[in-house]
């Protein structure tokens, strides 16, 4: 790990704009997510960011900056080399896990959500309309 970064914000609304921007400022992966209830009585929510230590200062300030237009940032912070004990054990509890490799359409990688989502959408978009209960009538 190179350098970890972490904003927290109270609300989701306002994470997720701290994040869309810190991935648009510079090259940083989003690694974790964490979300506490009880933050100054709302939903705190920490977005851990990873990459180089000069991008990932870029990327916190940019986070700051678009999440401070929406609503409230809690804290920021830029750790350059992370301990391997931070890395190895902490880290993993907020690792966003339902995050699968795929594939766009002009054949790069991107991350998909519940790769089965499209699966189950699409089986129940096969109902149909004429489809009813043979048992009443």
């Amino acid at each position: 790990m190179q350098a970890l970064g972490l904003i927290e914000t109270v609300g989701y609304s306002t994470a997720v704009s701290a994040a869309d921007a810190a991935v648009k400022a510079a090259d940083v992966e989003i690694v974790g997510i964490e979300k506490v209830i009880g933050v100054e009585s709302y939903l705190g929510v920490t977005i851990h960011f990873n990459g180089d230590v000069a991008a990932v200062k870029s990327a916190v300030d940019a986070g700051v900056s678009a999440a401070e237009r929406i609503g409230k940032v809690i804290s920021a912070h830029v750790i350059p080399r992370a301990h391997s004990e931070v890395a190895g054990k902490l880290l993993p509890n907020f690792k966003l896990e339902d995050m699968h490799p795929g594939n766009d359409a002009q054949g790069g990688n991107r991350l998909e959500v519940n790769p089965n989502r499209k699966k189950q959408a699409k089986e129940s978009s096969n109902f149909n309309v004429n489809d009813t209960d043979k048992s009443s009538g």
